[in-house]
C-alpha cells in the first residue's frame, strides 16, 4: 500500500481507482491551494502526489519527500513542475492531455465571440441602465466571417479552436515555432494563444509585438498568463490599438484587485475556467490517478512527461 497526497479536491470517481487498488489517499479539503511549508509537510512519507497547476514542484519539495515516487498533474501545463529535478531523482510525472482540449477551444471561441461583439460592455450598459434605445452604431464590433484569426500555438487546443473559428467562416493562420510571429500579427483580426510556457515562451506577447499587432485587433489567451506582458497589454489596449482582450489566464492567478491590467478597456477577464466541464474534469481525474497507478507499480505512466517533451 502506497500513501497519496491529493492537494486538491478533485472529482470523486476517479479517484477511487486508487482507493480500489489499496492506496491511503489524503485528500487536502481547502479550496485554496497549499502553501509551500504545508505542501512539503504533506508528502514528507508520501509515496505518490496528484498536484495542480497552483502548486510549485521543486527541488525543495522533493527533498522534503524522501518517499516520493510519482507525481500526477492534473493539468496539461507541466511549468509549475522541475522535470530536471524529478528526473534527476527518477520520479515519472505525469499529466493530463487531450481530454480537455474541446472545452478549452470552446472558451476560447466564447472569448473570442464576447470580445468581437463587445457583449461585457454591452451587457454593463443593460443593467447600469444607460441603454435607452436600440441605435444604429451602438456596440459595432468585428464580424467573423472573413476576418482573419492567428493561432499562436498550433497544438491540440489551437488546432481545435481553428477548426471552430472555420466554421465561423474565418481565415485561420497557425504560428508554431519558427514561424514569424510579427509577421502574422500584423495580418490577424484576433489573435488567440496556445502555446505553452517555456523559458522561451515567456512574454511572447510584449511591447513589440502589440506593436506590430493588426491596429483593432483583438486577443485571447486561453494558455497561460506569462506569454503576455500585461503591463503593454494594458497600454495597447488604453491607446486604442488594441479594440479588446478576451483572457482566461493573468499572471499572476489572480490578479490583485489593484492590478493596473484590471482597468484597461474593453477587457474581459475569466477565473481561468477553460477546462472547467463536468466531463472534462471528471476525465483529467481519471488519467491522473491512471497515472499514479502505474507509477506506483513501477509501470511506465500512460501519459508521461519529460523535461524535454513537456507541452
Amino acid at each position: 500500500m502506497a500513501k497519496v497526497v491529493v492537494t486538491r479536491q478533485l472529482p470523486a470517481g476517479p479517484l477511487d481507482l486508487l482507493t480500489d487498488a489499496g492506496h491511503e489517499v489524503l485528500v487536502r479539503e481547502s479550496t485554496q491551494p497549499p502553501s509551500s511549508t504545508e505542501l512539503q509537510a504533506l508528502v514528507a512519507d508520501a509515496d505518490g502526489l496528484l498536484c495542480t497547476l497552483t502548486e510549485r514542484i521543486d527541488g525543495a519539495l522533493l527533498n522534503a519527500a524522501p518517499r516520493l515516487r510519482a507525481i500526477a498533474v492534473f493539468a496539461v501545463g507541466t511549468d509549475n513542475v522541475d522535470l530536471e529535478a524529478t528526473g534527476a531523482r527518477g520520479i515519472p510525472v505525469g499529466n493530463t492531455p487531450d481530454v480537455l482540449t474541446d472545452a478549452t477551444a470552446d472558451l476560447a471561441m466564447a472569448l473570442l465571440l464576447a470580445t468581437a461583439r463587445r457583449l461585457p460592455e454591452a451587457a454593463a450598459n443593460v443593467t447600469t441602465g444607460e441603454w435607452t434605445t436600440w441605435e444604429p452604431l451602438g456596440f459595432l464590433g468585428l464580424e467573423l466571417r472573413g476576418a482573419r484569426l492567428c493561432v499562436v500555438g498550433a497544438g491540440r487546443i489551437g488546432r481545435a479552436t481553428g477548426e471552430r473559428a472555420a466554421a465561423f467562416g474565418m481565415q485561420v493562420d497557425y504560428v508554431g515555432r519558427g514561424d514569424d510571429l510579427h509577421a502574422a500579427l500584423a495580418r490577424a483580426d484576433v489573435v488567440s494563444l496556445h502555446a505553452p510556457l517555456t523559458d522561451q515562451t515567456h512574454h511572447l506577447i510584449d511591447a513589440a509585438a502589440l506593436a506590430a499587432t493588426k491596429r483593432g485587433a483583438i486577443l485571447v489567451n486561453t494558455s497561460r498568463g506569462g506569454l503576455v506582458d500585461q503591463v503593454a497589454l494594458a497600454e495597447a489596449l488604453r491607446s486604442g490599438h488594441l479594440a479588446a482582450a478576451g483572457l482566461d489566464v493573468t499572471d499572476p492567478e489572480p490578479l490583485p484587485a489593484t492590478d493596473p491590467l484590471l482597468t484597461a478597456p474593453n477587457l474581459l477577464v475569466l477565473p481561468h475556467i477553460g477546462s472547467a466541464t463536468h466531463a472534462a474534469r471528471e476525465r483529467m481525474a481519471e488519467r491522473a490517478a491512471r497515472n499514479l497507478l502505474a507509477g506506483l507499480a513501477g509501470e511506465p505512466m500512460p501519459w508521461p512527461v519529460t523535461a524535454s517533451r513537456a507541452p
